[in-house]
């Protein structure tokens, strides 16, 4: 062992160690010069140590004083107990230091080098997400990073322990496999070998997990790296990480059984609280008229009502032609909301109805209730009695703020959805755990600031994550197809392998708008986090529905011949989820950016800009694939 090499790590360090030698090695956090003694807060992922360097060893003392933030150090020393009143109770090795005898820089972190703070005092600001991507080796020494890092290092860990414990085998496909663009860009390779041939990067392993059923191995699962070239936003990435899982004879609520199991299993190790199981069952149909989203936040209430027949008895006459025209009337009533948002908030241009159009609803009618009456430029088309059936109708109380939209079923869905979700954030209808922790962290400080200057000890309290901080659901039942009027054809909602209800396959071809796919998606907090199916495995129902989406036999054989051959080689029922693990890692961490929780993420063109990729590559490489450029 060299002599520079650690005995201990940062956070090893305790008053039973008091009077023992230890080498420690890590990087500086702070330093602080008090004349005949200098502290170094030196620190690793495990923790953080003070280090103390006296001005008796004048050499030693010299050299102390020359190290500087991120310098990566080794330092020996002796382990003793720190002055009465200078004890931390925030750190595990808050009650010694290590008094220095030997110090090593192992390498030094000039000034110019330290692009930003990595030190993440409470007054102390972020550097920008665009420079810390581009220095990303420095940000990942952030302790907040770390942490996640380590969360999601666990969470890893526990669904391997959850999928073994439950007989299932990781088994990895390829990433090298073939294109079958039913769903998002693909990520294509272009074949040296085989010029003008390319491979695909997988979008998810789904058609290799459904020859693994074929092939026997009735219980598969993979962390899977993915990848899809589609636009990016805040909870996504061109590459991605899912738990991928197939099952062999199974109905829908044995996989989702198994996957309660292990979410449950995911919050008791990571969070030490218990969610409730079994989640909720709901209906696409449902969620769509109530929330008018397949992915509702169920931490709040404030449904959405429709309210067609009656805004079809007002006199107003764009209530009176959207109906007409075969479109319909919903609305949202905004508990205690009418004082919180302004008549010109409100109006044309203003800050709601310009929210919804974004969404292509023309427009947004409002009403408020104040003095026991409804309020507002629409109200005078509406009798008394149609008043208060409305009134009736969406619960109205003094105070409330009623909002309506009225147009195309999936117009109306989209505009009160998103809206929905922007008034439940606006009015803090629920509240965020990581918000919380922040205002929780910040008394911390407060507590500890007052505590230091009163000369008084400090005892934190930690912050509890609580059950109710997560709303989880199943949602079922979703239509097989949706027709595309662009291609004026039928499309399959998920993908082409999910199975229709066995009750709806003879209406496959005569009624496909009405059928019912066996399909879920997993919701949390307003997120998807996971989705699945249960497969076609009978290679007529196969066929049928490939013939739906346009596909004649040739193409059909040519694009997934080896699926229809398959299916035709004793294919067993199955059925299977991927669940997001970075999504599902960005709710676990309390972080709505997936980039907190990703080592070496893309920006959100794409782009690495730490390493500069996408970039340009040589001729000569072009030339051996048989690529030309424009």
């Amino acid at each position: 062992m060299a002599e520079w090499q650690r005995t201990h790590i940062c956070g090893d360090l305790r008053d039973s160690h008091i009077g023992q030698t230890a080498t420690l090695t890590g990087w500086v956090l702070t330093t602080r010069n008090y004349g005949n003694q200098v502290f170094v807060d030196l620190r690793d992922r495990y923790g953080l140590t003070q280090v103390v360097f006296e001005a008796d060893d004048a050499e030693l003392f010299a050299a102390a004083n020359q190290v500087g933030r991120e310098y990566c150090l080794s330092v020996t020393g002796q382990v003793r107990k720190r002055l009465p009143g200078k004890e931390r109770t925030d750190i595990a090795t808050g009650l010694v230091e290590l008094q220095a005898t030997t110090l090593r820089v192992l390498n030094a972190c000039p000034p110019a080098n330290l692009k930003f703070s990595v030190t993440e005092f409470p007054d102390e600001e972020v550097a920008n997400e665009e420079l810390r991507l581009q220095y990303r080796y420095l940000d990942l020494r952030r302790r907040s990073i770390q942490q996640v890092l380590s969360l999601r290092h666990r969470m890893n860990k526990v669904i391997r322990d959850y999928m073994d414990a439950n007989a299932f085998l990781e088994i990895e496909t390829p990433l090298l496999g073939k294109s079958t663009p039913e769903g998002a860009r693909d990520y294509l390779v272009p074949s040296r070998v085989f010029p003008g041939e390319f491979f695909a990067l997988p979008q998810s392993p789904q058609l290799y997990k459904q020859l693994m059923m074929v092939a026997g191995y009735d219980r598969y699962f993979q962390i899977a790296r993915c990848l899809r070239d589609e636009d990016l936003r805040a909870d996504r990435q061109p590459e991605f990480t899912q738990l991928d899982v197939e099952m062999s004879f199974v109905e829908r609520d044995d996989v989702l059984t198994l996957m309660e199991g292990l979410v449950a299993d995911l919050f008791r190790v990571c969070h030490g609280i218990t969610i409730p199981t079994p989640f909720p069952r709901l209906q696409y149909a449902e969620v769509m008229r109530k929330f008018g989203s397949d992915k509702p936040d169920l931490r709040f209430g404030m449904e959405i009502v429709d309210v067609t027949e009656l805004a079809g008895e007002s006199e107003f006459k764009v209530f009176q032609d959207a109906i007409a025209a075969g479109n319909i009337v919903r609305a949202l009533n905004a508990k205690g909301a009418a004082s919180k948002f302004s008549n010109t908030a409100l109006k044309p241009g203003g800050e709601l109805p310009k929210f919804v159009e974004q969404y292509k609803a023309k427009g947004l009618a409002w009403m408020k209730f104040e003095g026991g009456k409804f309020v507002s430029s629409i109200e005078k088309f509406f009798p008394e009695a149609l008043k208060a059936k409305l009134q009736e109708r969406l619960g109205v109380e003094e105070g409330d703020l009623v909002l309506f939209v009225a147009d195309k079923e999936s117009i109306v869905c989209d505009a009160l959805g998103a809206l929905r979700s922007h008034l439940g954030t606006a009015l803090k209808l629920y509240t965020n755990w990581w918000d919380e922790k922040a205002t929780h962290d910040a008394a911390e400080d407060d507590k500890k600031k007052a505590a230091e200057k009163k000369g008084q000890k400090y005892s934190a309290t930690p912050f509890a994550v609580r059950p109710e901080h997560f709303a989880f659901a199943w949602v079922v039942d979703f239509p097989m197809f949706g027709f595309d009027e662009e291609e004026q054809r039928w499309v399959a909602l998920h993908h082409p392998f999910t199975s229709p209800r066995d009750e709806d396959v003879d209406r496959l071809e005569s009624e496909p708008g009405t059928v019912k796919a066996k399909a879920y998606d997993l919701v949390l907090n307003g997120y998807e986090v996971g989705g699945g199916s249960i497969r076609i495995h009978r290679p007529d129902v196969q066929s049928r529905v490939f013939s739906m989406l346009g596909m004649t036999l040739d193409d059909a054989r040519a694009k997934f011949g080896f699926l229809l051959d398959a299916l035709q080689s004793g294919a067993p029922p199955h059925g299977g989820i991927a669940l997001g693990l970075d999504r599902f890692c960005m709710m676990l961490a309390g972080t709505s950016n997936i980039r907190d929780v990703i080592a070496f993420p893309k920006n959100q063109k794409a782009r690495d800009l730490m390493t500069g990729a996408p970039a340009v590559v040589e001729p000569r490489q072009l030339r051996d694939l048989g690529i030309k450029l424009s």
